[in-house]
């Protein structure tokens, strides 16, 4: 089992950035393959990024291509989620996600097995 907690939430202004943060206990985190996904008032969780445990291939959803970045330090069980060019609709609950393993659709919400308490990102026009 592993217990995730995402940081690095906040208020920012259009066209600034912002870094996530998602620290992971346990021995394992390599294992796991990863992923973002946020949560607007009133809408659903939508998938925003992910990378596989193993080949640490990586995806986007195609609303955030281009200006965020997902990466992860095995050495240090932490994922990022490193956010560019930031625009009003990218205001939600921002949670990371994991499930073991590597081969399964990342890009479902329902995949994933654990997942954080979420942080709250504020983008201002």
């Amino acid at each position: 089992q592993v217990q995730l907690v995402e940081s690095g939430g906040g208020l920012v202004q259009a066209g600034g950035s912002l870094r996530l943060s998602c620290a992971a206990s346990g021995r394992t985190f390599s294992t796991y393959s990863m992923g973002w996904f946020r949560q607007a008032p009133g809408k659903e969780r939508d998938f925003v990024a992910a990378i596989r445990s193993k080949t640490n291939t990586t995806y986007y959803a195609d609303s955030v291509k281009g200006r965020f970045t997902i990466s992860r330090d095995n050495a240090k069980n932490t994922m990022y989620l490193q956010m560019n060019s930031l625009k009003p609709e990218d205001t939600a609950v921002y949670y990371c996600a994991a499930r073991p393993g590597y081969s399964f659709s990342v890009q479902s919400a329902g995949s994933f097995n654990y997942w954080g308490q979420g942080t709250q990102v504020t983008v201002s026009s």
